[in-house]
């Protein structure tokens, strides 16, 4: 059965492209190997100049236009990094481009999309919403529709990932890869099946909308909820990817909202590299199940870092929390001078660091004579953590730990 594209198809997009973006580094991580019991290579593509593999598909797309469809100008939906990517290399070709975004995509992304020089129209709660606004523009417009996966020049460009990657590292047995609307995977899996036919393509959707697996079985996809991986948060997924993914993919696996949390913050503090939520989904997906990777050699594709600062930090505490470095206490004391500083003293002496106090004294559920403290600490990890918790009950106190 043809699918529409080929590894020739691919190495064409490669040849197109080459000279106009980065060959982005795949490199081995030595301390997510040992944390995971597999070989782990990162491929980077945050380091592209938007921060995010898409600029691949979208350049191969662009520079197969004519010249009267260069003229008019093109159009595309997106929740931002594929909006980035046509934003970016249109204008550098001196292309029109329209932008069509969910109202609530990140502020750094609409940001950086209008920056790249192209117009941005926010509209609608969902992706789906987005497209049907951007084919009106293009009905009335006359512009080119730049899908942002469900194109084969698009996934072709995509597909450039695994020439490089396997030209890097030819032992890789199994590619780890992001699925939002299919068009990153699909490339990746005809590339490299093409050059490595026993590889693994294993493709990760989050739990909020795994619209891949409901397109293959047939079923209306499940899609709802707030997810940190708003970049494959696509609750349709493409025909022509769907196609390519029965075909060529070996397994889908789901990852819950700690699990990409947990990724954003170990790239972080270990590669010292800035993924988004989306980016993340791959090395959250062999976290999650370890035992799928232990002992291969396994390709992680970082798809992109273009994360909301706010929401970086948010992540970063709240993994801390999770690790239990952050741990907030509440204590019932005396409602008489010296009591709090008596607790501070004691967390001080164990080396705890105090982030914030609340004293409660007007609480009716406790004596009038009594006073309640909320008190968050933050300790070098979670041993230390509960020998600054029994050092504060030693000294009489009755410490409760809150839940995170």
């Amino acid at each position: 059965m043809s699918l529409g594209i080929s590894l020739e198809d691919v190495r064409a997009a490669q040849a197109r492209i080459a000279d106009q973006l980065c060959n982005t580094p795949c490199l081995h991580s030595r301390t997510l190997s040992q944390l995971t019991g597999a070989e782990i290579h990162i491929k980077f593509e945050n380091l592209q100049f938007t921060a995010s593999f898409k600029e691949r598909g979208a350049l191969n797309r662009l520079l197969q236009l004519t010249d009267a469809e260069r003229r008019c100008g093109v159009c595309t939906m997106s929740a931002g990094n594929h909006g980035q990517a046509v934003a970016y290399h249109a204008h550098r070709l001196g292309i029109p481009a329209t932008i069509v975004m969910p109202r609530h995509t990140p502020f750094v992304k609409v940001q950086h999309t209008r920056s790249h020089g192209a117009t941005v129209v926010l509209h609608g709660d969902t992706l789906a919403e987005a497209f049907e606004h951007s084919q009106r523009i293009l009905a009335e417009q006359g512009l080119t529709f730049v899908h942002p996966y469900d194109d084969i020049g698009v996934m072709a460009g995509q597909g450039t990932i695994a020439l490089e990657m396997l030209a890097a590292e030819p032992g890789l047995q199994q590619l780890v890869v992001p699925i939002g609307g299919g068009g990153l995977v699909s490339g990746v899996a005809v590339a490299a099946k093409a050059l490595s036919s026993a590889i693994q393509i294993i493709g990760v959707q989050s739990t909020s909308y795994p619209s891949m697996p409901a397109a293959l079985a047939g079923q209306e996809p499940l899609c709802q909820g707030n997810t940190i991986a708003e970049g494959i948060a696509v609750k349709f997924a493409g025909l022509k990817t769907r196609e390519v993914v029965r075909a060529l993919v070996d397994e889908i696996v789901l990852v819950n909202e700690s699990e990409l949390e947990r990724g954003i913050a170990l790239l972080l503090n270990v590669e010292k590299t800035v993924a988004e939520g989306a980016g993340a989904a791959s090395l959250a997906a062999v976290l999650a199940q370890p035992e799928r990777y232990r002992g291969r050699k396994v390709g992680v594709i970082l798809s992109g870092g273009n994360i909301d600062p706010r929401l970086l930090a948010s992540v970063i505490m709240r993994e801390l929390v999770r690790e239990q470095r952050i741990v907030t206490l509440r204590i019932p004391i005396a409602d008489q001078p010296g009591a709090l500083a008596r607790v501070t003293h004691v967390i001080g002496a164990q080396g705890g660091n105090i982030l914030d106090v609340f004293h409660r004294r007007l609480s009716t559920n406790v004596p009038a004579k009594s006073a309640t403290l909320e008190l968050s600490f933050e300790g070098r990890d979670a041993d230390h953590a509960r020998s600054i918790i029994a050092a504060v009950l030693a000294a009489g106190f009755e410490p409760a730990v809150l839940p995170s």
